[in-house]
Order: structure tokens, then sequence, then C-alpha cells
């Protein structure tokens, strides 16, 4: 297939019918005839409103504050948890990430009952030798309340050394942390097992994560592969599938369902290897594009997923930068796995579940022995095949 856009599954490059412009702080839209009159109407108010806001009003206003706070209310309304505004200043640091770059303290973060919550703790992450945990719900970032999920990840992020102190609420009661950021990203790591496996670590989707996993592989390790996805938020969406690719000769890897569009499928590159036996390790912080690779080869039935079940995030997400430099982040549509399935609030259930409250090391031993199971398998099923006894 050919190479698909740089896309990230957080942030993807599918096309987007909103036009959200901010001239002289005016929120403007246009679709013909009467509507445009309307339109014109709404936004004469809103920029009435900050003008007023601005020089009438006692507590003083900085006009970019009420943008802002004008485009945050706009998608509040849509009650998308993923949708976000990223204020210029914040924008460069963000996108580092869709390169596998970006500077964070390593924490995952979900909505849950109104609050945002620490999903999981990367290990040897500031977060983690901070003393943050799983559970831990979040109260302030940098002095103010976390205004979801997205914007409190983008809020955590920053430069390589730069500090950032949170709050967090536990058992009832508060912590608050100084964490120092530091560089996190996408690196691929491998380890040979004395059994001859070949364990394969993505930490993220970064750009080229997705050849460096084909060309560890490429020799077809005999004790077979166990691929690591624990704790890996997603990243560029062509990387995911490239991963898949190595694993895959063609077929989907994942479907496209935009409202009113006809389905799409993603699919996988040719020449991947269909036989060597894989495993796949999951938990709870597996997201995003990490989740669709872990539901394409199981349910292309190339792999055995285990672990606990992942984090549930498949939107198809967009992302435009603004007049002044900030960008608006949308959910234009869902991820659905070979199947059709959605994986979006629900994840994806592995094979062999874990409780999540298990140790890593439990989920390890586990991979391990299946993967054992799974080489003696395909022995005897090679054993049979050139007619040996």
């Amino acid at each position: 297939m050919s190479r698909l856009g740089r896309r990230v599954v957080n942030a993807g490059a599918f096309g987007i019918a909103i036009l959200l412009a901010y001239t002289a702080g005016i929120v403007t839209g246009a679709t013909g005839g009467d509507d445009d009159a309307t339109a014109h109407e709404r936004s004469g108010v809103v920029d009435e409103a900050a003008q007023r806001i601005v020089h009438d009003s006692a507590r003083p206003a900085d006009r970019a504050m009420l943008d802002a706070a004008a485009v945050n209310g706009m998608l509040d309304v849509l009650g998308d948890q993923w949708a976000r505004y990223t204020p210029a200043s914040r924008f460069a640091a963000a996108q580092t990430g869709a390169e596998g770059r970006y500077s964070g303290v390593g924490v995952w973060l979900r909505a849950t009952g109104g609050h945002v919550e620490v999903s999981s703790v990367k290990p040897g992450s500031p977060a983690e030798r901070a003393g943050l945990r799983p559970g831990d719900v979040l109260v302030a970032v940098a002095g103010s309340a976390p205004r979801g999920a997205a914007a409190a990840a983008t809020a955590l992020r920053g430069t390589s050394g730069s500090a950032v102190v949170t709050t967090v609420r536990r058992a009832g009661r508060e912590h608050t942390v100084r964490l120092t950021r530091t560089g996190l990203g996408g690196d691929v790591t491998t380890r040979r097992d004395d059994g001859g496996a070949l364990r394969v670590r993505v930490e993220e989707f970064g750009e080229g994560v997705g050849e460096r996993v084909r060309a560890a592989v490429a020799d077809r390790p005999s004790g077979g592969v166990l691929l690591d996805l624990r704790d890996n938020e997603g990243g560029l969406l062509d990387e995911a599938v490239t991963t898949a690719s190595a694993f895959l000769d063609g077929g989907r890897v994942a479907g496209i369902q935009r409202r009113g569009e006809a389905r799409g499928w993603l699919t996988a590159e040719p020449g991947g290897d269909r036989h060597v036996p894989v495993v796949v390790l999951v938990n709870g912080g597996t997201a995003s594009a990490a989740e669709l690779v872990a539901a394409a080869l199981q349910d292309r039935e190339r792999a055995v997923v285990v672990g606990s079940r992942t984090f549930g995030k498949g939107a198809i997400q967009e992302e435009r930068r603004l007049s002044d430099g900030s960008a608006l982040k949308l959910t234009v549509g869902r991820y659905l796995d070979p199947s059709g399935r959605s994986i979006d609030g629900v994840g994806v259930r592995p094979d062999v579940l874990v409780a999540s409250d298990k140790a890593p090391a439990v989920a390890e031993r586990r991979a391990v022995k299946v993967l054992s199971g799974l080489r003696t398998t395909n022995a005897r099923a090679l054993s049979m095949r050139d007619g040996s006894p």
C-alpha cells in the first residue's frame, strides 16, 4: 500500500468540515444565505460581550484569556472528553509528541465520574518517582483545575527540565508534588530471552517506530515475539499500521467510520511474517494507536493478547491551527477493529486476562508461558506438514 500521510490517532489528518477562526477576537461562521447573517450576528454578540468585559468589568480580564475561555466553552457543549483547545504557547511542545520526542511526566489520564484520574504511571518516569499512583484524582495542574483528560495531559507536557506543580487526591487526602518534565518517546527496545524469544518493547508510535519493529523481527525469531505495548499511549497511525504489517500479509488493520461517510479501511503492507508466534502484552495504559495494533492482531488471529483490558480510545481526531497559532482538536469519527467493532470506550479484552492490580511481572510470566505454548503448537504443525512422526 502507499505510505500513509503522517497521522496521529489522537490527532488524525482526516478532513474536517468546520471552520473556526478568530479575527480581532470574533468567532465567525459561514454557511451561505440567511445563515451567514445569523452567524455574523452571533459572532458579533460574542465579540461585543468580550469588549464589554475587558473595558467595564471591575475585575481585569485579558482579551486572549477571554478568547480561550470562549473556545473552551464551545468544546464543553460537545461533551467530548477528547476535544481540546491548545494555546499557541503550548502548541509546539504538544506537536513534538507527534514525532515521538515529547517531554512530560509519564502518566496516562482518563476522565471518570466528573474527574480526571491517573490511569497508569510509566515505570521510571518522574510521576513514578514522585509517588503518583493509578487511581489518583487530579485536583490541579500548575494551579488550575483540569478541564478534561486531554487538556490536563497538555498542561503536564512542556520543555524537558521544566517543572510543574501537581495536586492529586488519594483516599480523601490531597498531595502536592513538584514534577520535573523529562524526554519521553517512542523508542523500540529489544531483548532475547534464553529460550530464543524476542521481546520488543514499544513505548510510543513515534516516527520510524514501525520500520524499527519490522527490522527487529525480520530474522523470524525462533522463540517467537513478545510485543510489549503496556503503557503505550498511541502516537502516529501509520507507524501503528506498519508495526501490525510486520506480522500480517496485507488485509485489514483498522476501519474508519466518520459521520455521513462510507466506512473506509486501513490495510497492512504485504510481505509480513504470518507464521512466527506472537504474544501482545497490554494493560490499562495501552491506548489509541497501540490498541489498534493489539485489536488487529487479535482479530486477525495473528497473536494472543495477554494482560488487562486496554484504555478504550478509538476516536478519530482532527487538529487544525487557528489564526493566532493556537490549535483546535475535535473528534470527527471512530476507529474500528478489522471486524468492524468500535474500541472507543470499550478497549481490547485480552485473550488471557491478568488482573490490573497484579504486578507487571505476573503478566510477563503469563505471556512467556503462552508464547511457549504457541511455539510448541507451531512446531507440531510444521512437523505434521513436513510428514515427520
